[in-house]
């Protein structure tokens, strides 16, 4: 496998950064997962977007320009002969000293990878999640925003651990005032009559390239579509709940602290916007080849 470190592609196992980089020791720095499928890497130029808007709400200056970073990224996918797979950009802050002060490193520090990933397996996206609602609040707004995809996942990461120590993949977290967030790694929409909501970004959850562009094909399909504050009684009495990140892409809930959601199988909204997101993706996207 072929890794890009900063302007070269090396061998996995000389792909290495510093014992003294602020990525490493603080958790300073943002990142981007990002699919690739049928030989195109798809919504290339949101996710780039974003990565810089990240680093900039942080002061982290990115080395390069957005188009040296797509043309890097594709150049990556092309060295691993990816055809469908899954590509984690990470910008860390680079090398420093032991103390906090980032501006003391000197030159952040570019990586990518393309590899493969799946996230849960097929059975679950047939017969879908059962989830729980997480003790650990996500992040206040203004401690570390949660639009920022930075590399301090410990937030999500402890409520992975009470997801996964109660026999659930996913959980439900809430934001300090109560009110639904995201899941510990996917936006959460709900579906009643036929209305698709899904929580605004300021409720504390990341502003999601997949959960934005199911957004635009649902409402192309003629749903309407909106963002707005969601309690957990309005998942509970939902038609249908699902899921929607990169590598999730889209799976739907039928389960949430031990409330059964709907009728307890996948609900044909969410099937239907399975079948349209997945020829979307298959059909659009940045040409690896």
């Amino acid at each position: 496998m072929k890794i890009y470190m900063s302007g070269e592609l090396v061998d996995e196992q000389d792909a290495k950064v510093s014992v003294f980089d602020h990525g490493l020791l603080y958790g300073d720095g943002v990142f981007e997962g990002i699919r690739a499928y049928n030989g195109r890497v798809y919504l290339l130029d949101e996710h780039i977007e974003r990565l810089y808007d990240s680093a900039k709400a942080i002061a982290l200056e990115i080395p390069m320009s957005q188009e040296e970073m797509i043309r890097a990224t594709v150049e990556t996918c092309k060295a691993n002969d990816i055809e469908d797979g899954y590509i984690r950009l990470i910008v860390t802050r680079g090398k420093g000293t032991l103390g906090l002060n980032p501006y003391l490193c000197k030159r952040a520090e570019v990586i990518i990878i393309a590899a493969v990933i799946q996230l849960y397996p097929q059975e679950l996206y047939d017969t879908g999640l059962k989830i729980i609602t997480a003790g650990s609040v996500r992040n206040h707004v203004e401690a570390v925003n949660p639009r920022i995809k930075s590399l301090n996942y410990l937030n999500n990461i402890m409520a992975k651990i009470e997801a996964i120590n109660s026999g659930c993949m996913e959980c439900l977290l809430l934001n300090p005032q109560g009110y639904v967030a995201e899941a510990s790694g996917d936006n959460v929409f709900s579906v009643r009559k036929g209305v698709l909501t899904t929580p605004p970004s300021w409720c504390g959850s990341l502003e999601g390239i997949t959960r934005n562009k199911v957004m635009e094909l649902a409402a192309a399909a003629g749903y309407t579509v909106k963002e707005d504050v969601l309690t957990r009684y309005d998942l509970y009495t939902a038609d249908e709940v699902f899921l929607t990140g990169t590598a999730a892409e889209i799976i739907s809930v039928i389960n949430i602290d031990r409330r059964i959601i709907g009728d307890g199988t996948p609900g044909a909204i969410t099937m239907e916007l399975s079948r349209i997101y997945a020829e979307a993706a298959r059909s659009e996207g940045t040409p690896i080849a």
